[in-house]
Order: C-alpha cells, then sequence, then structure tokens
C-alpha cells in the first residue's frame, strides 16, 4: 500500500511525503521516471534500480531522478517513509546548469538536518520552503562551478529588489532569476555578506511594514496579513511574535 501526502506547493516544486507498507522482494515491473527530482527516506528502506544501478536506499542515502530514466523497485524490509521533491525543468537548471549529477548521492548529517527544516518550512512556499530547498539540494549535490565569492553588487540589488517590493521579488526563484544567478547562490552569498538568511531579512522588512500600518491605526489584522504578502492572519502573528515577542494585536495596543 502507498499514501502520498502534499507537504509543499509551487509552481516550480512539489515536496510530498509517501510512506509505503509493502513486503514484497522481487523487483516491480518497469516504469519511467516522468520528472526531475530527489527523494530522500527518513525511515526504513527499499531496493531500487535506476542509471545508477541498483542499491538499497535508506536514510544515509538519497537517489535523483530524471525524465525518462527506468525505475524498478522492491521492499525486502516492508516498508519506507520518504519525501519526494519534484522539480520544474526550469529549477532543475536554474539549479544544476546541465551540469552531470550522480544517480545517487550520501545523506550525511548537514543533508538530513536540511531535509528536517524543509519538512517545517511552514506556510511560505515563495521564500522559507525555497530557501530550504535549495540548500537542501546544495548540501546534497555540491554547489554548482563558479558559484563561490561574494557578490557585494549582488547582494545590494536583491536588497534593493526586496525593500522596493518589485514583483521580482514575490519569491526567491524569480529574484534569483531576474538577477541572473542560481536561486543557491543568492541565498548563500546574501547570508554571507548581510548576516541573516534572505528570507529573515525579508520578514524584517514586512515587520517593519506591519508595525507602520499598526501605528497607522489598521482595523483588520487578517486585511494586513493579504497586504504584507502572509499566507494568513496566523502566518502574520507567527512572524511577528518570532521577531519582536508580541503578537500584532498586543502591538496594536502597545502603539495606540
Amino acid at each position: 500500500m502507498r499514501t502520498a501526502t502534499p507537504l509543499l506547493r509551487h509552481p516550480d516544486f512539489r515536496v510530498t511525503a509517501v510512506r509505503c507498507r509493502d513486503d514484497h522482494t522481487g523487483w516491480s515491473p518497469p516504469e519511467q521516471a516522468t520528472g526531475y527530482g530527489m527523494v530522500l527516506t527518513r525511515r526504513g528502506g527499499f531496493r531500487r534500480a535506476g542509471r545508477a544501478g541498483e542499491e538499497f536506499v535508506e536514510p544515509t542515502i538519497a537517489y535523483l531522478t530524471v525524465p525518462g530514466e527506468e525505475e524498478r523497485y522492491a521492499h525486502p524490509a516492508g516498508g519506507d517513509d520518504c519525501t519526494a521533491v519534484h522539480l520544474s525543468e526550469r529549477l532543475w537548471r536554474d539549479l544544476f546548469a546541465d551540469r552531470p549529477l550522480p544517480g545517487v548521492v550520501h545523506v550525511d548529517a548537514r543533508v538530513d538536518l536540511a531535509h528536517r527544516l524543509l519538512l517545517r518550512a511552514g506556510a511560505d512556499p515563495e521564500y522559507a520552503a525555497a530557501e530550504r530547498l535549495v540548500r537542501l539540494l546544495a548540501a546534497a549535490t555540491g554547489p554548482a562551478a563558479g558559484s563561490v565569492g561574494h557578490s557585494r553588487r549582488l547582494v545590494e540589488r536583491a536588497r534593493a529588489a526586496l525593500r522596493d517590493d518589485h514583483p521580482d521579488a514575490a519569491g526567491l526563484l524569480p529574484l534569483a532569476r531576474s538577477l541572473g544567478v542560481s536561486p543557491y547562490r543568492l541565498s548563500r552569498e546574501f547570508q554571507a555578506l548581510v548576516g541573516v538568511p534572505l528570507t529573515r531579512y525579508r520578514n524584517r522588512l514586512r515587520v517593519g511594514r506591519a508595525l507602520d500600518r499598526l501605528e497607522d491605526g489598521v482595523d483588520s489584522l487578517a486585511a494586513l496579513a493579504a497586504e504584507l504578502g502572509f499566507a494568513d492572519q496566523a502566518h502574520l502573528t507567527r512572524t511577528v511574535r518570532a521577531q519582536l515577542g508580541h503578537t500584532p494585536g498586543q502591538l496594536r495596543r502597545l502603539l495606540g
């Protein structure tokens, strides 16, 4: 029996929790992979045959898929819980620039932590989830050649787009494309030069705007959340409380 539970949805990526409970030891019939992605195991294990040969996939091994790859599976261990990451062709090329990638990768402790953090990305697929996703993929596959080195001009352009609320700054992926760099490079160099992740910097700007509107006497917190690009009022409340230790309602009373 196999179940799939969507965790994150974005035009360029999807993250799905997959649970398989099976005890067949023989190989399944061959099937064709239909997209780009990576599968990481959280519990249990299974055998897979793909372009890298046969491998027992468990929490220290992840595998990458490409369209048209022939795959077969066997479940001699009885079952597994996995995370399936599906990428658009555009994002795959943004991240890997057509460089050859191995069929399987080692999941060290850094990749394990990045995987766990991705599953806790919450209600912000445009920034928090996207930033955690590209860091997970970079940790698993290694950074692209030529992506080393800090660029102050790149970071300043990103900050300006965020400050000005430019349409290209609606998410990490469109912002990176508008700047002509990979989303991983933008994320890494932004944190190296500014000192905080790009997502936290963006939230700092949004919380500042929220304070302005609360000071102005905004009536509806739900409308304020929508105005500032939060998923809902609860997302606004979590973000404000994480940065200030107060809820928007408390701040409205303090500033009123």
